[in-house]
C-alpha cells in the first residue's frame, strides 16, 4: 500500500532542503537570531572605550589602524565581512547587503589615510551601522526602504563619476596639446 503524500512528489524525488535556512553558529537555536559573540565583536571594534572627558566611543578599528597602518585596516575589516555573511545566509535584501558593503568600503578607503582615517573610524562605526542593519532585516523577509536604494544608487553615481570624469580630463588634455 501506498503511503500518502502530502506534496504529490515522493520523499526521495523532492526538492533538496535549503541548507542556508538551517545555518546555526554553535550553541545558537534560532537560525535567524544574530549570535551573541558577533555581537560582542561588534562591542569590541566599534565602541567598547570611552575617550576621558566626552561621551565619544571608539573601539578596537580605529587602534589597530593607528598602531598597525594598513595590517590594523585589513584586520578591522574582518568582522565586518562576518556581518556581511551572516546577513547574505539569512537572506537580507541584496540592496541592503550592497549598503553594507558600501559602508565597509568607506570605512577602509578612509581609514587608510593615515590619523585622519583613524580619527574617521572611531566616529564611523562602520560594523555598529551594518549590525543595525542585519538587525532591521534579517529574520522575516520584508522590502528594503527607499532610503538603502537612494544610499546604493548615489554610491554608484559617485562611483562611475570616479572613472569616467578622470577619462574625460585626458581626453579634455589631449585636445589642448594637440592643437
Amino acid at each position: 500500500m501506498l503511503k500518502r503524500m502530502t506534496s504529490g512528489v515522493p520523499s526521495s524525488v523532492q526538492r533538496p532542503r535549503d541548507i542556508r535556512r538551517e545555518w546555526r553558529a554553535p550553541g545558537q537555536t534560532d537560525p535567524r537570531a544574530i549570535p551573541e559573540w558577533l555581537r560582542q565583536l561588534v562591542w569590541w571594534m566599534d565602541s567598547a572605550f570611552r575617550v576621558p572627558g566626552t561621551e565619544v566611543r571608539v573601539g578596537l578599528d580605529p587602534i589597530l589602524g593607528l598602531l598597525l597602518p594598513g595590517l590594523g585596516d585589513l584586520l578591522g575589516s574582518l568582522p565586518a565581512l562576518l556581518l556581511v555573511s551572516l546577513a547574505m545566509r539569512q537572506g537580507v535584501p541584496t540592496v541592503v547587503l550592497f549598503r553594507m558593503l558600501l559602508n565597509i568600503a568607506l570605512d577602509s578607503l578612509v581609514g587608510a589615510v593615515p590619523v585622519l582615517g583613524d580619527v574617521f573610524d572611531g566616529v564611523f562605526h562602520a560594523n555598529q551601522k551594518n549590525l543595525e542593519l542585519l538587525e532591521r532585516y534579517a529574520g522575516e523577509p520584508r522590502p528594503a526602504r527607499a532610503r538603502d536604494y537612494l544610499v546604493v544608487g548615489f554610491a554608484l553615481l559617485v562611483a562611475a563619476a570616479c572613472v569616467i570624469l578622470p577619462i574625460l580630463l585626458v581626453i579634455a588634455l589631449v585636445k589642448v596639446i594637440a592643437s
